[in-house]
C-alpha cells in the first residue's frame, strides 16, 4: 500500500484543504502517516503571510528532505503560488503546484516518478476563478468548513489576493450538505472559514446571512462560529441573527488592524475607527456576553508613535476579550513596498515593531484576563475538547472563554453546563467537577 504524509502551514483554510487533498490520496488507496515518518509521497501545503511564514516554509521543506530522502515531495499553497521559483530550486523538491492546481494533484501529475527536473504547475492567478470545496474534521469536537476563498479587496500590506486570486463561494446548497456530512462524522461544532467570509454570496447572488440561516437548520450541529469577518461587511442584521440563535455563538473575530484613522486609509481598509467601534457597541447591546477578538498589526510605516499610541488608546476603550497582534511584514508586490514614500515614507525600525508587539500582547493578556474573570460565578456551556499537559481536560464555553476540569470528570466530545470559579494562567477559568451539570 503507498504512503503519503502531509504538513500544514498557516491557516485554518489551508489545514480544510490540506484534509480534502488527503481524502484523495486516501479515496485512492494511500495509507495516510504521520508527517516525520518514511512515506512515499510528501504534501507540504504553504503559508506565505509574512517573510518569517515563508522562512517557515523553507525550513519545513528542507526537513522534510533530510527526513525522506526518496519521498516523493509536493509542495503547494500561498507560497507556491507567490515563489514558485525559490522552491522549485530547493533540491529534493520534484513538485509544485499553485492555487488553481492544489486540489487537483491527481489530475495535475500523471505519475509520482521522480525526474531530474522539477515539475511546476502554477497558473496565473486570474485563472483561480472555480471554488474548491473543503473542510477538515480530523478533531473529534469541531470542523472548520470552508465556505469563500479569495478576496476583492486591496489592502496595501496584503498579498492574499495574489495568492489565492477573486473572491468567490461556495453555494448554500452544496454548504449545507457538507454540514450534512459534517453531523454525521459525529461533530458538535463547525468553524466557518474562508479568506474574506463577508463576501460571501456576492459572487452568486447569495447571502451570508441567509447561509447563516439555513445552516441553523441543520441537525445534529450543536454550534458554529464565524472564523472572521471584516467590520464593514458584519451587519446589523448578521449580528441580530446571532443573537437570536442558539446554535450560532455569541463570538466574534473581527480585524481592525489599527486604530488610528490615518494609517487605516494608508493600509486602503473600507472603514474608520468610529465605525468599528459602532459595531462592536451593536454587538454588546444585542448579545452583553459576547466575547470579541480582534487582529492588529503593529510596524506599519505609517505608524509614527503617536499613531501607534491612538492604536494602544483605542484598542483600551474597547470591549474586547482578547487581540492578536502581528508584526508588519514587506511583501514582495504590495502597495505599502512599491509605494512606500505615499504610505510615509520611513519603515518603522524592526527592534520598535517587537516592542509594539509585546505592549499589545500584554494588553491581550489583560483583557482575556478581565473578560474570564467577569464570568467567575456564572454557568456556561463547554464544548470539551482535548486534554492539556498537567493533566486536565479543557475546552471553551459558548462565547470563546478557555476552561479546563481535572482529567476523567469530563468527556470529550460532550457539552456540560459548567460553574465557572476561578481564574488560571493564560485566562483559563477552571470548573469543580461537582458542579457539570450535562446538557441533553
Amino acid at each position: 500500500m503507498p504512503t503519503v504524509s502531509f504538513h500544514t502551514l498557516g491557516c485554518k483554510l489551508n489545514f480544510a484543504e490540506t484534509a480534502t487533498i488527503s481524502e484523495q490520496f486516501a479515496d485512492r488507496d494511500f495509507d495516510v502517516v504521520p508527517f516525520g515518518q518514511p512515506s512515499d509521497i510528501t504534501v507540504i501545503n504553504t503559508c506565505s503571510v509574512t517573510d518569517e511564514a515563508d522562512r517557515k516554509c523553507r525550513q519545513t521543506i528542507r526537513r522534510a528532505i533530510r527526513a525522506n530522502e526518496d519521498s516523493f515531495v509536493i509542495v503547494t499553497g500561498c507560497y507556491a503560488q507567490l515563489s514558485p521559483e525559490d522552491i522549485a530550486s530547493i533540491p529534493g523538491v520534484d513538485a509544485v503546484l499553485g492555487t488553481v492546481e492544489k486540489l487537483s494533484v491527481f489530475q495535475v501529475l500523471k505519475s509520482f516518478e521522480r525526474a531530474e527536473k522539477t515539475q511546476t504547475s502554477v497558473s496565473c492567478i486570474e485563472d483561480a476563478t472555480a471554488f474548491g470545496p473543503a473542510f477538515s474534521a480530523g478533531e473529534r469536537t469541531r470542523a472548520f468548513l470552508k465556505i469563500q476563498d479569495g478576496c476583492d479587496y486591496t489592502c496595501s500590506f496584503c498579498t492574499i489576493p495574489m495568492a489565492r486570486g477573486q473572491s468567490r463561494s461556495q453555494s448554500i446548497d452544496a454548504t449545507v450538505r457538507q454540514a450534512h456530512r459534517i453531523a454525521e462524522r459525529g461533530h458538535r461544532e463547525i468553524v466557518l472559514s474562508g479568506v474574506n467570509i463577508g463576501l460571501f454570496g456576492t459572487d452568486t447572488g447569495e447571502s451570508l446571512l441567509n447561509l447563516l440561516q439555513q445552516l441553523d437548520r441543520v441537525d445534529g450541529i450543536d454550534r458554529y462560529r464565524i472564523s472572521s469577518i471584516e467590520p464593514n461587511l458584519l451587519t446589523d442584521a448578521i449580528i441580530e441573527f446571532v443573537a437570536g440563535s442558539q446554535r450560532f455563538m455569541p463570538h466574534f473575530h473581527i480585524p481592525l488592524q489599527s486604530g488610528d484613522d490615518f494609517v487605516l486609509g494608508k493600509m486602503r481598509r473600507r472603514y474608520r475607527t468610529s465605525l468599528y467601534a459602532r459595531r462592536l457597541g451593536t454587538v454588546k447591546r444585542l448579545i452583553p456576553h459576547a466575547g470579541i477578538g480582534v487582529d492588529v498589526i503593529v510596524g506599519f510605516p505609517a505608524e509614527t508613535e503617536e499613531r501607534f499610541e491612538n492604536t494602544q488608546t483605542f484598542l483600551e476603550s474597547l470591549p474586547i476579550s482578547y487581540l492578536h497582534a502581528f508584526t508588519y511584514s514587506e511583501r514582495r508586490h504590495t502597495a505599502a513596498v512599491e509605494q512606500l514614500d505615499r504610505m510615509g515614507g520611513t519603515p518603522v525600525a524592526r527592534t520598535e515593531r517587537s516592542r509594539r508587539n509585546r505592549i499589545l500582547r500584554l494588553l491581550s493578556e489583560r483583557k482575556r484576563n478581565e473578560f474570564a474573570n467577569l464570568h467567575i460565578g456564572q454557568q456556561r456551556r463547554v464544548l470539551w475538547e482535548g486534554k492539556v499537559s498537567n493533566g486536565r481536560v479543557f475546552g471553551f464555553t459558548d462565547n470563546y472563554i478557555r476552561v479546563s476540569a481535572p482529567e476523567g470528570t469530563v468527556t470529550e466530545g460532550s457539552i456540560d453546563t459548567v460553574l465557572l470559579d476561578r481564574l488560571q494562567a493564560g485566562g483559563t477559568l477552571s470548573a469543580a467537577p461537582a458542579e457539570f451539570v450535562p446538557v441533553a
